[in-house]
């Protein structure tokens, strides 16, 4: 028996380029529920993005957020882990040394920038919905740091294949789409996340279900059985999964869990 879904959001449950769901989801995610199947949203945003995302039914969701740095539901922290100081801000240093990249350094509340890109600012708050903070200095920030993050408009994974290689050894770096470079303490990812709620709830792997469409959600791809790459997801994903659903823009996920509720 499912007794915990786990999703990625971008690419995977919502269309590319957009940041709202299908209304449908909220009313099958609730009759899931009533089965006694709890949902996860698992997502390289903030979990204060997610939780616009799933407005409706904000206090019914587990928030997976900041690739798995931030475990919570409803605004309250169930699991940190933190990045140590030295070496976030070296690595916020070092993507400020490399042409073309803008920073953000995330807290567990809210994000910080210091760009002068008024566009970025603009993707950050109105299209992701972060609750972004704008400093004159992200280094000089006095708050915890679960991730720190190089965006780029397009070609992020080979902009950072320098930074990946020099900072692989202290940083757990994924690749998120083609736009965001995330890193996050060493170990720290999607399926360490669900790790921890397979743990708290009682949930076995073969009791989980989960869908992704990128590197970063391989490792929650292997801690479920019932493991889905949606069918515009990356090769990597695909192999990591047992099944494959239909694409995001055929509302793939949705397809698979109605026909769970039957």
């Amino acid at each position: 028996m499912i007794k915990l879904i786990a999703s990625d959001i971008d690419g995977t449950l919502v269309k590319d380029g957009e940041h709202e769901l299908n209304p449908e989801f909220f009313d099958v995610i609730l009759k899931l529920r009533e089965k006694g199947i709890q949902f996860a949203a698992a997502s390289g945003r903030q979990w204060a993005s997610i939780e616009t995302i799933f407005e409706p039914i904000k206090e019914k969701v587990f928030y997976l957020a900041d690739n798995g740095a931030y475990v919570g539901c409803h605004g309250r922290n169930l699991f940190l882990n933190t990045i140590e100081r030295e070496t976030a801000l070296e690595m916020v240093e070092a993507i400020r040394q490399t042409p073309g990249l803008e920073v953000l350094m995330g807290g567990p509340d809210v994000v910080y920038v210091d760009s002068h890109n008024q566009e970025y600012i603009s993707l950050l708050r109105d299209g992701y919905r972060f609750r972004t903070v704008e400093v004159e200095d992200v280094a000089k920030v006095e708050d915890q740091i679960i991730k720190v993050s190089a965006y780029k408009t397009s070609g992020i994974q080979a902009a950072t294949k320098d930074l990946t290689v020099r900072f692989e050894d202290r940083l757990k770096i994924m690749i998120s789409g083609d736009m965001w470079l995330d890193c996050m303490a060493p170990g720290v990812c999607k399926g360490q996340a669900i790790q921890v709620l397979q743990e708290n709830l009682g949930i076995r792997p073969e009791e989980t279900m989960a869908f992704g469409d990128q590197l970063n959600d391989i490792e929650m791809l292997e801690n479920a059985y019932y493991s889905f790459a949606v069918g515009n997801a990356r090769e990597e994903a695909k192999r990591a999964a047992r099944f494959q659903a239909d694409s995001n823009v055929n509302y793939g996920v949705l397809k698979v869990l109605k026909l769970l509720l039957r």
